[in-house]
């Protein structure tokens, strides 16, 4: 389900005055575990360095209606830059299809980007809401 098609996630991290920030993300699975991408000084980069508690939402937006919610740690994954351009091209090329993944892998595996892996703590996952 995490994988089918192009389907974003909706990141949900805590401000540091406790306030909700949701934001969509692209990613892939790598196991059981999410990987996304993001800018180090963007909202929801500072966020994680801050408190890498997180929650990440799938939902399938046609009926019969389904989701994934994911509740979880983040853990900002030291890479090199080829292993960065790996993840970056993965995930452009998920979103973006195979011929544009290389030049999304290039333009995201900039020095200012962050790859980030989510450890799940908790999943709930219903399909089929409408039936």
């Amino acid at each position: 389900f995490m994988s089918t098609g192009t389907r974003t996630g909706k990141l949900a991290t805590v401000r540091a005055d406790g306030r909700p920030h949701v934001v969509p993300v692209w990613f892939v699975m790598d196991g059981d575990d999410v990987i996304f991408m993001t800018q180090i000084d963007s909202v929801k980069g500072k966020n994680i360095h801050r408190d890498p508690r997180l929650a990440i939402s799938v939902d399938e937006e046609t009926p019969p209606f389904s989701f994934v919610l994911i509740e979880g740690s983040a853990t900002i994954m030291d890479v090199t830059y080829a292993e960065k351009l790996r993840w970056a091209t993965q995930i452009g090329g998920r979103y973006m299809g195979d011929a544009l993944a290389e030049v999304y892998g290039e333009r995201n595996a900039h020095p200012s980007e962050m790859v980030v892996r989510v450890t799940p703590t908790k999943i709930v996952a219903l399909k089929n809401l409408a039936d």
